[in-house]
């Protein structure tokens, strides 16, 4: 199976996409993660879905807003309440992990590949088929 990150922004008002996709398909979310890393010097949050599988059970896409949110532990917001509470009306809890932050790889992608092995490891997603 291919799991995917799909970045829908930097967690400023493409939230709100997330949150929608979480409110639209509550029976879909597998996992809701709350990566915490830091960006610039300043503690930041990257939030996740993971979503179950499509009918054909070869693609599992993980929707991600990469580092754009306060760290809620250091700073409270109205952004990470929001996305707790869409996580809690689908009953579901948030994972959360300390990760490096994406400055550190040369590209994108290769730091999605790290939070794959993170979530593999952890068995928040199937291993590699």
């Amino acid at each position: 199976m291919i799991q995917k990150f799909i970045e829908l922004g930097q967690g400023y008002s493409d939230l709100y996409e997330l949150l929608d996709l979480g409110e639209r398909m509550p029976d879909r979310i597998q996992h809701a993660v709350a990566f915490y890393s830091e960006k610039n010097g300043a503690p930041a949050a990257s939030l996740a879905l993971i979503m179950k599988p499509g009918k054909e059970q070869k693609f599992q896409p993980i929707y991600i807003c990469r580092e754009g949110i306060p760290n809620p532990h250091e700073k409270p917001n109205k952004r990470f309440d929001l996305f707790q509470e869409m996580v809690q009306k689908a009953d579901k809890e948030i994972a959360e992990f300390t990760i490096k932050p994406s400055t550190v790889f040369p590209e994108t992608e290769l730091f999605y590949q790290h939070l794959i092995g993170i979530l593999r490891t952890n068995k928040f997603i199937a291993p590699l088929s």
